[in-house]
């Protein structure tokens, strides 16, 4: 059975889902049978970001089998963004991972990422364009062509020397990742920059790392309507940033990990 504990969790998985049906459930099966095999005791938040589908049901359902799983549901959609900020701010674990629904990165791939967190990263962002020779990366061309354009313009905005901003899989130390995601602002898609562009402002430690990932059918994200709403939100981020926004960012209290 997977460990759980009723004190503080070793992780705490948040997955945000919109409309997920089909293919959240197979893959909440493979984390409940990965963490099966670790010696980590887990939670794992579902954020129903306003599904209309039977998402939310079929998580309950699962919850009646497997206490370490929960959901949390937004009232109506909100945005990629709002619901992993919801889910984050109410995890427990003593590391937090955000993974995309449609399990395209395998959830076994949290070992390289617990890694680099060992290793002294802050944050263990999975990338897609980092190579690797015990990595392979299947992707389509609707998502060639949005992340090369995307890493173009948030170079140009002021992320440095990450290479794959969007990858729907990052790891986070708890000290680290409640204090950004009550920062954060952005519902949208382009939440990640701003996470990554204020954890470089606070000299966080911020590992990439090459992960396995496989395109699952059935994405929601559109060239046509979505590239533009991710270009406003960066474009928002950087206009917030030299606007003062976050001018109380990085907290005093922030408790960077050991070098």
């Amino acid at each position: 059975m997977t460990r759980e504990s009723h004190s503080q969790p070793d992780w705490s998985i948040v997955i945000p889902a919109y409309n997920e049906e089909d293919r959240l459930p197979p893959y909440l099966a493979a984390i409940q049978d990965f963490f099966a095999t670790t010696p980590w005791s887990v939670e794992v938040i579902v954020a129903d970001d306003g599904s209309v589908d039977r998402t939310a049901s079929l998580v309950e359902q699962l919850a009646d089998r497997w206490p370490a799983l929960k959901i949390h549901s937004l009232p109506h959609n909100q945005g990629k963004g709002a619901a992993v900020r919801q889910g984050i701010l109410r995890a427990r674990g003593k590391r937090i991972l955000f993974a995309d629904a449609d399990g395209a990165t395998p959830i076994s791939e949290l070992h390289r990422l617990s890694k680099a967190l060992d290793e002294g990263a802050d944050i263990a962002i999975g990338s897609r364009a980092v190579s690797d020779s015990e990595t392979h990366v299947e992707t389509s061309w609707r998502r060639r062509v949005i992340g090369r354009t995307f890493h173009a313009m948030v170079s140009i905005v002021g992320v440095r020397k990450i290479r794959d901003t969007q990858c729907g899989f990052k790891a986070f130390r708890a000290e680290v990742a409640l204090p950004l995601f009550d920062t954060l602002t952005i519902d949208g898609f382009g939440f990640d920059v701003e996470v990554i562009l204020l954890a470089q402002r606070a000299d966080l430690r911020i590992a990439e790392v090459p992960v396995n990932w496989t395109h699952v059918d059935g994405s929601r994200i559109s060239i046509f309507r979505d590239s533009p709403r991710m270009a406003m939100d960066v474009v928002s981020v950087r206009v917030k940033m030299l606007g003062g926004r976050y001018k109380a960012w990085p907290p005093h209290e922030l408790k960077r990990g050991p070098i």
